[in-house]
């Protein structure tokens, strides 16, 4: 197992849609076993595959709680089937570190796609976890929870990373 680096805002290939994965094979596992590695040491509760500058649908989530039915989620390929409900969850990413923002999602989802055998797999989720599932499929199709930000927070957001940056750089 390897870390990989995370891509960070506004790297290009958190915008790309990401392609389907044809088959699970080693070379995809090997992928998966990168990202848990990586998600762990960031530490965070979820990666996508183009977070880490493969543009490909696969995705990563944990909870990392005892009470968490679910344990490792490895999802290739996932969709989301059925979604209900709103709530509001003050969301971060690995890709927009040290930014924070309520995000209005959908509070329960059901998703499905394939795990690391290639077997089909469905999950049905609620509150957290539907959050973050919701949250790293869209990844893969190029778009960021900053994306869901009002014109006003949005513009703050580009402010304070634009500050951020130029902090960064000196």
């Amino acid at each position: 197992m390897a870390l990989l680096n995370i891509c960070i805002y506004p790297d290009p290939v958190l915008r790309e849609k990401a392609r389907p994965i044809e088959k699970v094979d080693e070379s995809v596992r090997k992928l998966i076993d990168d990202m848990v590695e990586t998600m762990y040491n960031a530490p965070g509760i979820g990666l996508a595959a183009n977070q880490v500058g493969r543009p490909v649908r696969l995705i990563v989530v944990d909870l990392q709680k005892e009470d968490d039915p679910h344990g490792l989620i490895v999802l290739v390929n996932p969709q989301i089937v059925q979604a209900d409900g709103q709530i509001v969850w003050e969301e971060g990413c690995l890709s927009v570190p040290e930014y924070f923002a309520p995000v209005r999602r959908h509070e329960t989802v059901c998703v499905r796609g394939l795990n690391a055998d290639g077997e089909g797999v469905e999950i049905h989720a609620e509150g957290l976890l539907a959050v973050a599932l919701q949250h790293e499929i869209d990844h893969l199709d190029g778009r960021l929870f900053i994306d869901y930000l009002n014109p006003i927070k949005k513009d703050i957001f580009k402010r304070k990373w634009k500050k951020r940056v130029l902090e960064a750089s000196v």
